[in-house]
């Protein structure tokens, strides 16, 4: 049977603050059309290690790996821009200013510039529209493409992010703490565009709603103390005692 290469994978990837070791010799991977999520209580490293992944943060030591090729020391605009690595913030990152709409086209332009370099004005124009009305309509907000973003719902401001970071056509979509916030139907709402994604890109998910996890993950990553306690299927972490007693409680 052939091996299949990762999309992603971490070796021995650490980072200290001071005399804190928030990510400790990491060995982590994900692979193509996977969606993966990342558990673990408070303080456990996960948006360390996500930032480490993102190149918003150095590592101390070890390397990280994209489609085979090394990117530990590549900055953060380059693996978003051109490596295909999208991460949507725990805090909502949205220009409240600007409508729903502006917002998607802002992050957009950035994947439509390289594909269209080569088109005239008017279709790279056409282009673009056509990509704002397709990635609202993904997150259900279609209906409100011209509505200033800072009126929109706490919940529904999450779903705008997700539109944005669909917009930059990434293989590999980071969720950082995405139903944080959101109401019960919000919540099934953004279960579906999940589950949507996935068909076109990779999914991480840093996520505490253990029904959402346990609901989406094809494979979970339990991380403690900023070290992986455990890996497998929801079935396999739901029945793992030493999980049980660390994090989930039984």
């Amino acid at each position: 049977m052939a091996t299949v290469t990762p999309l992603l994978s971490t070796h021995g990837i650490s980072r200290h603050f001071g005399g804190l070791v928030a990510v400790d010799r990491v060995n982590f991977e994900v692979h193509p059309g996977e969606i993966r999520a990342l558990i673990g209580p408070n303080g456990a490293g996960k948006t360390t290690l996500v930032n480490l992944i993102c190149g918003r943060l150095v590592p101390s030591g070890g390397t990280i790996f994209f489609e085979g090729e090394e990117i530990t020391h590549l900055p953060a605009h380059v693996r978003a821009g051109r490596k295909g690595i999208a991460y949507t913030f725990q805090i909502t990152s949205i220009f409240g200013n600007l409508s729903c709409a502006d917002n998607v086209a802002l992050a957009a332009q950035r994947s439509l510039a390289r594909a269209n370099r080569h088109q005239t004005r008017k279709r790279r124009r056409a282009a673009l529209s056509a990509s704002i009305t397709a990635m609202l309509d993904r997150v259900g907000l279609a209906d409100r493409a011209d509505m200033q973003a800072a009126a929109l719902s706490y919940g529904h401001q999450r779903l705008l992010e997700v539109a944005m970071g669909l917009a930059l056509q990434p293989k590999l979509l980071i969720l950082d703490e995405p139903t944080q916030g959101l109401s019960d139907g919000e919540i099934e709402q953004f279960c579906q565009v999940v589950q949507a994604v996935a068909n076109d890109a990779t999914v991480l998910l840093i996520e505490h709603n253990m029904q959402v996890v346990m609901a989406l993950a094809h494979r979970i990553t339990v991380l403690h103390h900023g070290a992986i306690l455990a890996e497998g299927t929801p079935e396999d972490i739901r029945a793992n005692t030493t999980v049980q007693n660390a994090y989930l409680g039984s």
